[in-house]
């Protein structure tokens, strides 16, 4: 069983839609107990990183996650559920994450130029992934793939060899993590199409 944990800061139909395309189900759950009985487990994120993990402390999610990823089971982050999974983040002041994975999480400088063209924050749209490892999770994935991104702020580990793969905007960044049965990403795999899919198909052991 595949639950998306619902602690009201994420777009958790359209996660739970990319599994369905995928002919596997997902459950959408509030109840930090089906949590600890999953498989599987999505933490998905939209909004701001200290919001995000005021309503995960208030759900009563964040011993049953720590457990769960202790215990080895697959874990999916996307976007702000990656950034969670820091140590902190400067997003409205300095929040602390879950420091599941020692780093921090940045903002975008606004100064940030290619060819004398100002680069919009966030960054809204499709782009590259560069392999940094092959996590199984982006098995049939190739080099250069499009991924569609959401976000102001990125993620810095502290240890380069948790780095799956980076992006340039302005410069290069992180924008998926793989750490044994973590793997995260800033970018959203439900909205990235056939490589999104593939994604969550490899997440969820559809072959």
């Amino acid at each position: 069983m595949i639950a998306i944990i619902d602690y009201g800061m994420g777009n958790l139909r359209s996660v739970q839609k990319g599994f369905e395309k995928i002919g596997t189900e997902a459950l959408v759950t509030a109840d930090p107990a089906v949590v600890l009985a999953a498989d599987r487990i999505v933490l998905p994120g939209v909004g701001a990183f200290r919001d995000c993990m005021h309503n995960l402390e208030q759900g009563g999610f964040i011993e049953p996650i720590l457990k769960v990823i202790a215990e080895g089971r697959p874990f999916l982050g996307i976007c702000v559920g990656m950034q969670m999974l820091f140590t902190d983040s400067v997003e409205f002041g300095l929040h602390q994450g879950l420091n599941v994975i020692p780093g921090h999480v940045l903002r975008f400088p606004d100064d940030m130029q290619v060819g004398g063209e100002k680069l919009k924050v966030p960054q809204m749209g499709w782009n590259q992934l560069h392999f940094q490892s092959r996590p199984p999770v982006l098995e049939g994935v190739a080099e250069g793939s499009n991924v569609y991104f959401v976000h102001s702020y990125y993620v810095q580990p502290d240890h380069g060899e948790v780095v799956a793969t980076t992006t340039d905007y302005g410069f290069e960044f992180c924008s998926s993590v793989w750490r044994d049965n973590i793997f995260a990403a800033q970018f959203h795999p439900e909205k990235s199409q056939d490589v999104g899919l593939r994604i969550l198909k490899n997440f969820a052991g559809v072959h």
